[in-house]
């Protein structure tokens, strides 16, 4: 998967998004994701859902005769003849809590002290966060669990019918695993092309390897968190990669834009993008990250006017990051990979060998967003099993002949990206 996150409140009404989708494809995007699009309640937040089967107001177009489903599906359509599949949020953890469904289906809901209980989960350093404006569901102990689970089928089936073929599968870990084992199972049964993905940031890295053992497609890597030092991004990813590839991102609607962390380094943007799409099976990225936008989504208050327009333009750069990654199976799976030893601190090598073919790749990367520094090694076929020679493949300043003995001046934040053959 390589995944654009289409932000519907930034992109604006359904008749608006050809644009959006158009460059996603000239960026050889193959998927894009698109955060939930249906009716929300009071709090106007596309993850608070007080009605699965109608549409957010602010993504209607009211100047134009035909219904908000018929603009939806033409939306949808369009992407497909762009050569796109589109996934959206599946929210089954909750729903808003003014939905019709509380007074309809109170049995459905969890209760705390006799009140139906909002969602929340616990952060890093154990304090418990609460959102009021939802209200957990209860899959586990309602005593009507076929009626609720029949529910959330029929969801799926409308989403898959309006033209969706896949689902981020939003707070995935809080759900219980036989729930998501029987509706992917019986979503595969009629639709065998559909694809689950689960959100699992947040969670340990045994409830990722427990969450992505019923039956997901990929599961989402912390990759976005890592410094390039610590350990634990490679123990948590080799923990997983058996069982599910996982998608990493250089951001997301959940976190401060790079572009304001970084202040606006674009080196860094391209590290950043550069790592997340190499290093795992799937990558994502939010629209507006190719402008190096700096003000982040809000799922309830960001409209289409906040669009930003910089002076920065990564689109060439990414579609060449995009195309390696489409070129190269050991760039499209969770593949063994190891961190080598250099001496410069500054500089990762990261190995990877592909399970599925003889391909193998090296990533040499300066961690440095603001200097350069050296590379150099007498033979670069003792960092790689085939001891083949290696071809430079690299998105930017690529080589025409790797010499050896190997010796390169990494601009700041910069990648060179070597592959050869087992």
């Amino acid at each position: 998967m390589i995944v654009y996150n289409l932000f519907p409140l930034l992109a604006g009404p359904f008749t608006e998004w050809t644009a959006h989708l158009a460059r996603a494809a000239a960026m050889e995007f193959d998927w894009v994701f698109v955060n939930p699009v249906q009716r929300p309640g009071g709090s106007g937040s596309l993850y608070s859902i007080a009605d699965y089967f109608d549409y957010h107001p602010r993504l209607v177009d009211r100047t134009v005769d035909t219904q908000p489903e018929a603009q939806l599906r033409g939306a949808l359509a369009g992407a497909r003849e762009l050569g796109l599949r589109v996934m959206t949020d599946l929210v089954i953890n909750h729903s808003a809590y003014d939905s019709p469904l509380l007074a309809e289906h109170p049995e459905w809901y969890r209760r705390e002290d006799g009140r139906i209980a909002h969602a929340s989960c616990v952060e890093e350093g154990g304090r418990r966060v609460v959102w009021q404006d939802l209200a957990q569901f209860d899959h586990a102990h309602t005593r009507d669990r076929d009626g609720l689970h029949g529910y959330f089928v029929r969801v799926v089936e409308h989403l898959v019918d309006l033209g969706f073929r896949g689902f981020r599968c939003d707070a995935a870990y809080l759900v219980p695993p036989d729930t998501w084992r029987r509706l992917i199972a019986e979503t595969r049964e009629r639709h065998p092309d559909v694809c689950f993905v689960a959100e699992t940031l947040g969670c340990t890295p045994d409830q990722t390897r427990d969450t992505a053992r019923c039956g997901f497609d990929f599961v989402f890597n912390s990759a976005k968190y890592w410094n390039f030092h610590d350990h634990w991004l490679m123990e948590q990813y080799n923990l997983v990669r058996e069982i599910a590839p996982s998608i990493a991102f250089p951001e997301s609607h959940d976190t401060v834009r790079l572009a304001e962390e970084l202040q606006g380094n674009v080196d860094g943007l391209k590290q950043r993008y550069l790592f997340a799409a190499l290093y795992s099976g799937g990558v994502m990225m939010p629209m507006g990250f190719e402008f190096g936008f700096r003000r982040r989504p809000h799922v309830v208050h960001t409209t289409p006017d906040e669009w930003e327009h910089t002076e920065t333009d990564l689109r060439d750069f990414i579609r060449r990051v995009n195309r390696v990654k489409t070129s190269y199976a050991v760039f499209q799976e969770d593949a063994p990979t190891q961190v080598l030893q250099y001496g410069d601190p500054n500089v990762l090598v990261l190995w990877k060998g592909s399970t599925r073919t003889r391909d193998e790749a090296l990533i040499i990367l300066n961690k440095d967003i603001w200097h350069r520094h050296e590379f150099w090694t007498e033979n670069l076929r003792n960092l790689v099993q085939s001891g083949a020679a290696l071809q430079c493949v690299s998105p930017e300043n690529p080589m025409e002949y790797v010499h050896q003995p190997f010796h390169y001046d990494l601009r700041p934040g910069e990648g060179v990206v070597l592959v050869t053959e087992r």
